[in-house]
């Protein structure tokens, strides 16, 4: 049985919304199994840059720090309940520190920022660069993922720093009109990969989908779409982990709204 790991992290996030990450991450964990759900606690404080480029980069140690320890004594395979996509630097490099696993990274943003060309600061926009082992030391990846064992699906929102990344890398990408299980049961199994992490921002959904996302943007993926390649993909390859990240409600009292949609998604990944 997989656990929950609910990681509240706010600090990443450039949204007007980041403190209803907070709000996102509790009513999740509401729904959630309690005796297979570990909170990790996240700082009151936002944090300090440090003249790092990264804002709130202090609170961002310590929360890789307290979710490390936390993984490292919970039962695999972990499903990380965000908070932002920040919380996703411990939960993938814990996942695939011990083998070769393929980082399905579904998300309206390829986040491939590093501090130098990031238009906000924010490391959300950052974790995958980060991943890559690149970026400011103190959040680099310790277990850097090769780029070929990395395939972006539903990227439609790329900044300019980071699309030179995607071509000098040569990552693979999937838009959305390409979301057919074959194709991303393909890509996956062209990184070599015997499992995969299946990260989700659910601001890949198309708003029409779902409200409580940060950053929504048009043209996303139909939510029974996702779930449908969601149990493809666990079909073909074993789960090394996951991830859901950016459900940030306008309200407490609006959180219900979405928590159908997601909960669907959460089965399909827990199944």
């Amino acid at each position: 049985m997989a656990t929950f790991m609910v990681v509240p992290a706010w600090q990443g996030s450039g949204s007007s919304r980041a403190m209803r990450l907070i709000d996102g991450a509790d009513a999740i964990r509401g729904d959630l199994p309690a005796s297979a759900t570990v909170s990790v606690d996240v700082p009151v404080e936002a944090g300090e840059s440090l003249e790092t480029g990264v804002n709130r980069l202090s609170s961002l140690t310590v929360i890789r720090e307290r979710q490390l320890a936390a993984l490292r004594a919970a039962t695999a395979p972990v499903i990380t309940i965000g908070g932002g996509c920040s919380v996703e630097l411990a939960a993938v490099e814990h996942a695939t520190a011990n083998g070769n696993v393929c980082l399905l990274w579904i998300d309206a943003h390829p986040d491939l920022n590093a501090p130098d060309g990031s238009p906000s600061g924010s490391f959300d926009g950052m974790v995958l660069r980060s991943l890559l082992g690149e970026g400011i030391p103190q959040l680099a990846s310790t277990a850097p993922l090769p780029p070929a064992n990395v395939v972006i699906l539903g990227a439609r929102a790329i900044d300019d720093a980071e699309q030179p990344v995607l071509d000098d890398r040569s990552i693979r990408m999937l838009s959305v009109d390409e979301w057919t299980p074959a194709n991303v049961i393909e890509a996956v199994r062209d990184s070599g990969a015997a499992k995969v992490y299946i990260h989700i921002d659910l601001d890949v959904l198309d708003p029409a989908d779902i409200a409580g996302t940060s950053w929504a943007e048009p043209f996303g993926l139909p939510a029974a779409h996702l779930v449908d390649l969601i149990g493809a993909v666990r079909a073909e390859f074993e789960l090394a982990g996951a991830g859901i990240c950016g459900f940030a409600p306008s309200s407490v009292e609006r959180a219900v709204d979405d928590l159908g949609t997601i909960l669907r998604i959460l089965g399909a990944l827990a199944r």
